[in-house]
């Protein structure tokens, strides 16, 4: 994390999101702009080596464009979890949120996460999704994801692990030991700020199909999650023999 010089940086993974950025970038900067703050955007456009992307050289060209965005196009040493963790060590605000940069998350919800934050001096502010437009697999998936990770983290007040965005004060964030580079980054934030003793919030939102590709999202996924939870619900054991 850089010096802080603004009031919110927008983290927004990008990855083969290609030319759906271009209208979501500026949807995104009519939204900051109306919240009347200093902000950032950083496009995370990193890619896996040898692919036909596009991403990387769509977010360079937004970038150099809007000097209040920057771009990191990396090749790829991880997914969605070291996507995030090169984007928080890039920002400079007093805020950081993270969305996905692919359109399925209303823009308006990075305004409304923002406005919580600061109006309920809270420490972080999530989304969870009411209304999703993705299909029965996604669903599916998404039912199973959370049900598991209550069953391995009781206690946890969360509707919607991996829904977005999310948003926190600097402090709160630093204080946060990231450690995963796959899919699990959204769980981990949520059991780290159990461990902190975080003040967080919910609102709702929904969610929308997308067309312009297939998701990521497969079902080995689930058999991954269930082990990093294994693995964090040991490591989460150990924490608390030491306290």
């Amino acid at each position: 994390m850089t010096t802080i010089k603004t009031d919110l940086s927008v983290v927004l993974l990008c990855y083969r999101s290609e030319d759906a950025i271009l209208s979501y970038v500026e949807e995104l900067k009519t939204c900051l702009t109306e919240l009347n703050i200093e902000w950032e955007i950083i496009l995370i456009g990193n890619y896996i080596a040898g692919s036909n992307d596009r991403t990387p050289e769509i977010a360079k060209t937004i970038a150099a464009q809007e000097p209040r965005s920057n771009a990191l196009t990396k090749e790829k040493k991880g997914m969605m979890g070291w996507d995030m963790k090169s984007g928080f060590e890039s920002v400079s605000g007093k805020v950081i949120a993270v969305t996905d940069g692919d359109g399925q998350f209303p823009l308006a919800d990075v305004g409304r996460v923002y406005r919580k934050l600061v109006d309920e001096d809270l420490d972080m502010v999530k989304t969870y999704r009411i209304k999703r437009g993705d299909g029965w697999y996604r669903r599916t998936l998404s039912i199973i994801y959370n049900t598991i990770f209550h069953i391995f983290f009781p206690g946890i007040s969360c509707h919607d692990v991996n829904s977005k965005p999310k948003i926190f004060k600097a402090d709160a964030l630093q204080k946060m030991d990231l450690l995963s580079d796959d899919w699990f980054i959204d769980a981990e934030i949520m059991i780290q700020a159990r461990r902190l003793k975080l003040n967080y919030s919910e609102i709702s939102t929904k969610f929308t199909k997308l067309d312009s590709r297939k998701s990521f999202v497969k079902p080995r996924a689930i058999t991954e999650f269930i082990v990093n939870m294994i693995l964090y619900r040991f490591k989460e054991f150990i924490f608390l023999l030491k306290k």
